[in-house]
This record gives C-alpha cells, structure tokens and sequence, in this order.
C-alpha cells in the first residue's frame, strides 16, 4: 500500500463495468473513492452494494448531475479532505488499461509534485470523428500554452498532486463537464506544475456508453478554448519568459 493515494471515479449510469473495475483495484490495497454523479435507479442499486463488499470504499452520492468535471472536482475535494496527497482518477466506462496503473503510481513517486497523465494509443475501436477531433484540442493547447509538452489533455487516466490542484481552485473555478480535462491541465501547467505522460493503450468498448454531448460539449469546449487563449495572451511574458530559460 502506498500511502496518500487513492482512487477516483466518478460515474454518471456506468453500472456494467464499475464492479469489475473495483475489483481489479483491490491488488493496489489503496482507498477508493466512488462518485455517483446523480445516476439513475439501476445504476444507484448496483453502487450502493458496493461499499458493503469492499471495505477500501467511500460512495459519495451526488443528488444532481452536474457533469464529469463537476463529478471529478467533488471526488478531488473529499480526496484532500480524507487528508490524501495524490488522487488516480479512472474513468467507470472501463476504457482505462488498469494494467498501467502500477506505471502511474511509479511515476507520481518518482515525481510527487507532478500531474502524470496517460498519453492514448488507440486501436481500431476508436472512431475517427473522435480520433481525429481529438488533435483540435491539442493544437489549441499548443497555442495556449506555447509548448509541445502537454501530449495529450483530455485523457481522463491521471494522478493527481492534491496540493497543486487546491491551490489553483482557490482561485479559479473550473468547467464542470466535458471541458474539466483540458482546462485543469493547462491551468496546472500555467501554475508550474510539472506534467508527465505514460503511454498507455485506450478501449473504446462495443457496449460502452459515451455521455459526450456533441452539441453541449463541443460548445463549452469552444468557450474555454477562447477564454483559456486570452488567458495566455495575459501570461505571454511570462510564458515566453519560462520558454526561453527551458532552451537556454
């Protein structure tokens, strides 16, 4: 057991992939927390057995959905208040190789102060409207934060350095659905905070079930794209400043 981490997961209707999941994270004998984001009543049934069969697990119920990144901030919060220093965030959609967490949690340890994210390697199970609407994204954070490091920042396989992340949200308030990944990303990566990437393979299931919404996410997406530009256009000094001291 490595103290201070735990795990993470929120969970909008996931209820096929969830126990196999917890169960697969019993081998790393670290607290879990299991965030309900307001999922419907066979979802709710499913979950609230759970912590009677696995005594490493907190389900935290949210009365409302309120999006992933509403889902996630709230598992971040409660993880900070257990007095954790770390928090791995794994998606409930059983997309996450479980198998590389062991790669994370060496790499977090090596690095405390860094925010270690998995870098996707899809295979044919990804479709290409959301392969290649991924690279979008990641031209826009190359413009914002003038650098090529950040890989990749919508991947939800992450560990978290709880320190970091509370001071930033003492301060600003973060998007609450899809747009959460690559906002608190980028807003770390202003803040300092180091980032790492393990490559780690991603599973698009024949059964899953994508709460991405096209029209509403996307939007919101734009809108933190725009407002994360301006953001880098008022820490340009200081942006180009750090640019050129890391190539000199």
């Amino acid at each position: 057991m490595i103290s201070g981490y735990c795990f993470l997961i929120p969970n909008y209707n996931h209820s096929h992939a969830i126990a196999i999941t917890i169960e697969a994270l019993q081998h790393y004998a670290l607290p879990i927390i299991l965030v309900d984001d307001g999922s419907d009543v066979a979802t709710q049934a499913v979950l609230e057995g759970l912590p009677a069969k696995y005594q490493n697990l907190t389900l935290f119920r949210r009365s409302e959905n309120g999006g992933k990144g509403a889902a996630v901030q709230t598992g971040l919060q409660l993880a900070h208040d257990m007095g954790m220093s770390h928090a791995v965030q794994i998606d409930a959609d059983g997309q996450h190789n479980l198998s590389d967490i062991g790669r994370l949690l060496t790499e977090s340890q090596h690095y405390p102060n860094a925010l270690i994210s998995g870098q996707p390697i899809y295979d044919e199970s990804i479709s290409k409207g959301r392969y290649y609407g991924r690279y979008v994204t990641h031209v826009w954070v190359y413009i914002e934060t003038l650098s090529l490091c950040i890989k990749d920042s919508m991947c939800g396989f992450r560990v978290y350095p709880l320190d970091a992340y509370m001071r930033l949200v003492s301060k600003q308030v973060l998007g609450k659905r899809m747009d959460f990944d690559i906002e608190v990303m980028v807003r770390l990566f202003w803040q300092n905070t180091a980032i790492r990437f393990i490559p780690t393979k991603v599973l698009y299931p024949p059964d899953g079930v994508s709460h991405f919404n096209v029209w509403k996410d996307n939007w919101l997406i734009s809108k933190m794209h725009s407002k994360l530009f301006f953001g880098m256009l008022l820490r340009l000094p200081k942006l180009l400043y750090a640019k050129f001291r890391s190539n000199n």
